[in-house]
């Protein structure tokens, strides 16, 4: 059986810390990130401020993301996910492959949107995000005023037009919890849907 979620969020909102604490947790887990997609900053467009225009889709290999979750869902076991049991696991979900796909922009793409068990958005308010971004190093760097003039706008943006889809079912999260909060509710809701679709 197959299970796959998605952790989509803000940037710096935890989505992947999230993810690869629930790889250890649960068993046959795999992760798929959408920043591996990136296209190289020469293909990456620049509005008319001079920001590279890197929180949109098209700044992404979006064609090859999916392909690589689809040849996952087909061959799971080959994938080379590690199949050692962590402590603890439900003996119902032991027979089950997870994936976890996690990005910034998971949502509004239409090839992806039949795939998902599960959709979970960790937000930030803006403080706290600005914050948080000025205390990572980014390659390229961000230009003055980038966080302000592009990212944050965008990321609204996306927001409001999930929130408006009355088709999407996410389950928002508020990112500014303790990472143990937010672990200890996802993997709940995980094992619950499992169980669900064990019944």
């Amino acid at each position: 059986e197959l299970f796959t979620m998605s952790s989509n969020s803000v940037t710096n909102g935890g989505k992947t810390t999230l993810a690869e604490k629930l790889k250890n947790m649960l068993p046959n887990c795999d992760i798929i990130s959408q920043d591996d997609f990136f296209k190289p900053e020469s293909e990456v467009e620049t509005d008319e401020h001079g920001f590279k225009l890197y929180d949109v889709l098209d700044a992404l290999y979006m064609d090859e993301m999916v392909t690589s979750i689809r040849n996952w869902i087909k061959s799971p076991a080959s994938s080379g996910v590690v199949t050692e049991e962590p402590q603890n696991t439900c003996d119902n979900v032991k027979n089950v492959y997870i994936l976890i796909v996690e990005g910034f922009l998971l949502y509004n793409y239409e090839p992806l949107n039949e795939l998902w068990n599960r959709r979970y958005f960790l937000t930030l308010p803006y403080e706290e995000c600005k914050r948080r971004r000025s205390t990572r190093v980014y390659q390229p760097a961000d230009t003055p005023g980038y966080f302000d003039g592009h990212v944050w706008p965008m990321y609204l943006k996306y927001k409001n037009e999930l929130e408006e889809n009355a088709n999407i079912q996410v389950d928002y999260l508020d990112g500014t919890k303790s990472q143990e909060e937010l672990l200890s509710y996802v993997y709940s809701d995980i094992i619950q849907e499992l169980n669900k679709l064990r019944e």
